[in-house]
């Protein structure tokens, strides 16, 4: 592409341009502009030969920013929340923080511990919009599709700003019914006799959650990629549950199993994207989640 000046760079297209980066797909991004596709490739091709360079290429998962666009996408951050500001004011609109935040997190952090936190932001600043998607995968710098991330192990690495949020623990339940009719579990020796609900090995993409070989060579006999589904198969006694404590515990359908001899710590780690840094609504969903982690950090580690 030819050098520019970039005297020519709209504002709108620069707000298309962060779409496709939260998305990752042109048509999504135009279902978030409430445009359609065809306006949103015109407008990242004006916007490229505004700027005279290339800002998206095709990644594997969708359309990935370049190095440059990252960098334009950072610096074009604050003024999508500028002119939403703008937005609101000439409609009358409050002057509170207002922009879509999309947060990607597994599914059990985000059922017990990001829905609560999210719900109440949005009863106090309903300006800010919230999509909430669950995944268990590792995330890519480059990768699209969100503005923060909670991931299970080491913060994610360059491209994003991360740091630890919490630790949680992951230990034995069983139904009670479960235990009732089936051979004591007095010892780690023990679990041999039984069948271990958990994830599908094969399918398991965190390191961190790879611990069935560490349960005495327990078979996983219930398999699944939900959380939730895990515990609710151990619930129905299919097996012995490896489940997340902060949901288990308590669970007046669940009995914990040895709860001391089996104790696995893992860290959930809370990352930004580059060009997300600075926006207020992103910032506001950042401090609810660091705070409620904090204050429910007891029952994420349970005391035994």
């Amino acid at each position: 592409m030819s050098e520019s000046s970039g005297a020519d760079v709209a504002a709108d297209d620069l707000r298309v341009l962060l779409a496709v980066a939260r998305s990752g797909r042109l048509t999504t991004a135009a279902g978030l502009l409430r445009i359609d596709h065809t306006t949103v490739r015109r407008r990242l091709d004006r916007l490229e030969a505004a700027l005279g360079v290339k800002l998206l290429e095709r990644g594997a998962e969708g359309w990935e920013l370049t190095a440059i666009g990252r960098e334009v996408a950072e610096r074009a951050a604050p003024i999508e929340e500028v002119l939403e500001r703008a937005v609101a004011a000439a409609a009358g609109a409050s002057s509170e923080v207002r922009g879509t935040v999309r947060l990607v997190a597994p599914e059990a952090f985000a059922y017990a511990i990001a829905t609560p936190a999210l719900a109440e932001l949005r009863r106090t600043t309903p300006g800010i919009a919230v999509e909430l998607v669950t995944s268990t995968r590792p995330l890519s710098p480059r990768g699209a599709g969100f503005d923060l991330a909670v991931t299970v192990g080491p913060p994610a690495g360059p491209g994003m700003q991360s740091e630890a949020l919490a630790a949680y623990a992951l230990r034995l339940y069983a139904a009670p019914e479960y235990l009732a009719s089936h051979p004591p579990v007095d010892s780690v020796d023990d679990l041999l006799a039984h069948d271990l609900v958990f994830y599908v090995d094969a399918l398991l993409t965190v390191r961190e959650l790879d611990l069935a070989p560490l349960l005495g060579g327990m078979r996983v006999g219930f398999g699944t990629t939900s959380a939730l589904a895990q515990v609710e198969a151990t619930r129905r006694g299919a097996g012995i549950g490896l489940l997340h404590s902060f949901i288990a515990e308590g669970d007046p359908g669940l009995v914990p199993v040895l709860p001391r001899e089996v104790d696995f710590r893992l860290q959930f780690a809370l990352s930004t994207r580059r060009e997300s840094r600075g926006i207020a609504a992103v910032a506001a969903v950042r401090e609810v989640l660091i705070a409620q982690a904090h204050a429910r950090r007891n029952e994420l580690v349970p005391p035994v």
